[in-house]
């Protein structure tokens, strides 16, 4: 397993030590964005595991979750953090720093919608891609297809078409997000970090970025079992 700061990509070339997101001049949701998921992920773990362990002392087996985001799932979570995810989401899409507030608030619509199915570090790497790619299409005059969103997210061109419509399906189609529901979710997202003492400000304004050159591959695709589990360990 390699190290925090770096992972293999599909030619073995590697990506540099991973660098803070100041450093990289990165807008600040991100770094707002990924402590809420990564929180929302080990609270959610932990929810399971606590319900595990309380079944296993009834011998009842393993806790059952809802099937509504089975199709996001891998068998295992990808070794690339959720911080480092969304900075190559951001560094390679064009995309802009609103479409991740809006991707959060595809992400917290599907929490809402379908409330027995967790989001987890088997499914959150899927969903940020997905409800990011389908922002960027809602906000940004210009944007990138769904096969250069499969390339920086790790997955087939085939999967991510997959997931789109799954993610619409399981929204109702309900992707257009107002003014003020937007504004709401920025001042939640800085009233949580205020909590924790960072006080971070999140960029509204949709600021195009310059496409770089795609680096490095890498692959969130499972090579071993073609379906989701249904059952959480």
């Amino acid at each position: 397993m390699l190290t925090a700061g770096e992972y293999s990509s599909n030619h073995g070339r590697q990506l540099l030590p991973e660098t803070s997101l100041s450093e990289l001049n990165l807008p600040r949701v991100l770094f707002v964005l990924s402590s809420m998921l990564e929180k929302l992920v080990a609270r959610n773990e932990k929810l399971v595991d606590v319900l595990n362990q309380q079944l296993d002392g009834l011998a009842c087996g393993s806790v059952r979750l809802g099937n509504s985001l089975n199709t996001f799932h891998g068998v295992r979570a990808p070794s690339i953090s959720i911080p480092k995810y969304l900075e190559r989401i951001y560094k390679y899409t064009n995309c802009s720093p609103s479409c991740f507030v809006v991707g959060y608030v595809y992400i917290d619509r599907l929490t809402h919608r379908h409330p027995d199915s967790l989001v987890t570090s088997l499914n959150v790497h899927r969903l940020l891609v997905t409800s990011v790619m389908v922002a960027s299409k809602m906000l940004d005059d210009e944007h990138y297809n769904n096969a250069v969103y499969a390339r920086v997210g790790g997955v087939s061109n085939a999967e991510l078409n997959k997931l789109e419509l799954e993610l619409l399906f399981l929204l109702d189609f309900r992707v257009v997000v107002s003014s003020g529901v937007f504004e709401s979710y920025c001042f939640h997202l800085e009233k949580e970090m205020a909590v924790n003492g960072t006080g971070m400000k999140i960029e509204r304004a949709l600021t195009p970025k310059a496409m770089e050159d795609l680096e490095a591959e890498i692959s969130i695709e499972d090579k071993q079992s073609p379906s989701p589990p249904q059952i959480v360990h």
